[in-house]
């Protein structure tokens, strides 16, 4: 994700009751379904761009669900039975964003994808 586009954090309450948000890099429909996938803007790597990394970085794949009559989405776990097909399309849609630069040519922010 270019650092110059707006940002979508989402914050969850873990088992203890711990706050944390997570980053929504992308959304994509599947079988009639809306899924999110997120990332933890804490996972930071140290990398340069000319090395190769080997940082891990955290994904997490959620489903959306509207409620109409509250007006709010929830995030849920998506089934079991649809992760294989939901790994495959996120770890393509991820490829396809690391070849895409989001930025204008007046953009003069530090995403590195300008070209030169």
């Amino acid at each position: 994700m270019c650092d110059c586009e707006e940002r979508d954090f989402v914050t969850f309450t873990d088992d203890d009751g711990n706050d944390f948000d997570l980053d929504v890099i992308d959304y994509f429909d599947y079988n009639g379904k809306e899924y999110a996938v997120l990332i933890d803007p804490n996972d930071n790597c140290e990398c340069d761009e000319d090395e190769e990394c080997d940082c891990e970085t955290s994904i997490y794949i959620m489903q959306i669900v509207v409620n109409e009559e509250e007006d709010t989405e929830e995030f849920v776990s998506p089934a079991d039975e649809d992760m294989d097909a939901l790994i495959e399309i996120v770890q393509a849609r991820l490829e396809d964003m690391d070849d895409e630069c989001c930025c204008d040519d007046d953009c003069d922010c530090d995403c590195g994808c300008h070209k030169e």
